[in-house]
């Protein structure tokens, strides 16, 4: 068996890296490899994958699990598999294109993959619900007592998060507790890495 030395420098690559590159045309191994991906972390379920160890690994195994494709789209480049050098620009042409194609999975795996280690504590703020901004992630913003707004981001699946679904007008001025932790990620709008606080969980008070 080959062996595979790609696998973390692809994981590397889209949390360090901006997308901002020269036009690339994907090729057809590309392009299915790109489509294999996205329905490989599609079918995950995102709601049991809370932090950066978790989302390496289930990115892994999508990589893993097509290592075929990575193979023919290696050929496509005309690079060797084992070249990390080349096979880095592969995987900044992967993430550049999962992400053209709006693959929202995968944006959800990059963002918790540009997170901090675990280990890092949550905190709680509570005021009353405001409204939800769509800046490139849905924000949901409340206003505390001394009326200065603050805005926490909704990256996945947490408790409370299904009453939001169908939009939040119904629950505009109730209080509500929110718990978050505090991570880094690439935000695609603001073409940078910023520090957010992720919603951990939403309690009415």
């Amino acid at each position: 068996m080959k062996r595979i030395l790609v696998l973390l420098v692809l994981l590397a690559l889209f949390i360090s890296k901006t997308f901002s590159q020269t036009a690339h045309v994907p090729g057809p191994a590309e392009r299915k490899m790109v489509d294999s991906l996205c329905s490989c972390v599609t079918k995950l379920d995102l709601s049991k994958i809370t932090n950066k160890q978790e989302a390496e690994a289930a990115y892994t195994a999508c990589v893993e699990k097509h290592i075929d494709i990575l193979t023919e789209l290696a050929d496509e480049r005309h690079v060797e598999i084992a070249d990390e050098k080349a096979m880095e620009k592969v995987g900044v042409d992967l993430a550049i294109s999962l992400m053209k194609q709006n693959c929202k999975a995968f944006t959800q795996i990059a963002t918790l993959m540009g997170g901090k280690d675990d280990g890092e504590k949550s905190a709680t703020e509570s005021g009353n619900i405001a409204r939800i901004e769509n800046r490139g992630f849905n924000y949901l913003i409340i206003s505390g007592p001394d009326h200065k707004e603050k805005s926490f981001i909704w990256l996945s699946q947490f408790p409370g998060s299904e009453k939001f679904m169908n939009g939040i007008t119904p629950y505009v001025g109730k209080k509500v507790k929110i718990r978050y932790r505090e991570i880094e990620v690439y935000l695609p709008l603001a073409k940078g890495y910023y520090k957010v606080k992720e919603i951990v969980s939403v309690d009415f008070e």
